[in-house]
């Protein structure tokens, strides 16, 4: 039987048929690999289908059981803990002003009336935001009664994105450091609190704290630096009054004339 080319037709020369072979061989090889994989991955889930389905079940146990904590017992322990820390807040609020603030201070740590006081909150509803705010009201409590260590503990404890709160605690270590004559530890905290927030209120004073204690230090140059900034910074402060007095006295120490 008579062969021949179409028109056109060019026939492939032996280089282009190796081409061709080893190209059709490497296709082959990759779906076979692909093959291989798919059979092993199928094989493997059927094997194991067990235990994969144990794995997402605790998953789903771990979200599902955290989103019903949250709703179902961490809402109203929450709620619960705020309603039990009424009197103790008010014992606290109340020894502010009053005359015989120590006994009003162990009573807003220790409870009265049958009510809890803040240990008490501290104990029963650890985790919860109240529990936590706890810890700054039975820190600056022990403060106030000139119990520095335990002051120092449980400040340390309390944590918070507040505008006020969040350097007073800062700055409230600060001045436990000072009473035990600690008082590099006292300029740490009080650098801490006087940077941790930008207001009138908190931040020109822990300047001026941090700026004495340097003083003391011996450390002429920190502390022109914070009397410094209070001046340019927060001219309206009450802190400023003293401000030109001490940025003279410090900058005698450290000879800046």
């Amino acid at each position: 039987m008579a062969t021949y080319n179409k028109r056109g037709y060019k026939g492939k020369n032996k280089g282009e048929k190796e081409h061709n072979i080893e190209t059709g061989s490497t296709t082959a090889e990759v779906f076979n690999t692909l093959d291989s994989t798919a059979s092993k991955t199928e094989a493997f889930v059927e094997k194991n289908q067990k235990y994969i389905f144990v794995v997402i079940g605790i998953v789903a146990a771990v979200v599902l059981g955290y989103l019903g904590y949250n709703e179902f017992i961490g809402k109203p322990k929450q709620t619960q803990a705020m309603n039990d820390m009424f009197q103790a807040q008010k014992y606290f609020d109340e020894a502010t002003t009053a005359v015989k603030k120590d006994s009003l201070y162990n009573l807003a740590l220790n409870g009265g009336e049958g009510k809890f006081g803040m240990l008490d909150i501290i104990s029963e509803y650890g985790g919860t935001p109240a529990a936590n705010l706890a810890n700054y009201y039975a820190g600056t409590a022990y403060l106030r009664l000139k119990d520095y260590k335990n002051a120092i503990d449980y400040l340390s404890k309390f944590s918070s994105d507040d505008e006020v709160l969040a350097p007073l605690a800062k700055g409230n270590i600060g001045d436990a450091f000072v009473q035990l004559n600690q008082l590099d530890d006292a300029l740490d905290y009080y650098d801490q609190a006087a940077n941790m927030r930008d207001n009138e209120y908190t931040t020109p004073m822990y300047l001026y704290k941090a700026g004495t204690i340097a003083l003391d230090l011996g450390k002429a140059d920190k502390a022109l630096g914070y009397f410094e900034k209070i001046k340019e910074k927060y001219p309206n402060a009450s802190e400023t009054a003293m401000v030109d007095v001490l940025i003279g006295k410090a900058k005698v120490l450290a000879n800046k004339y």
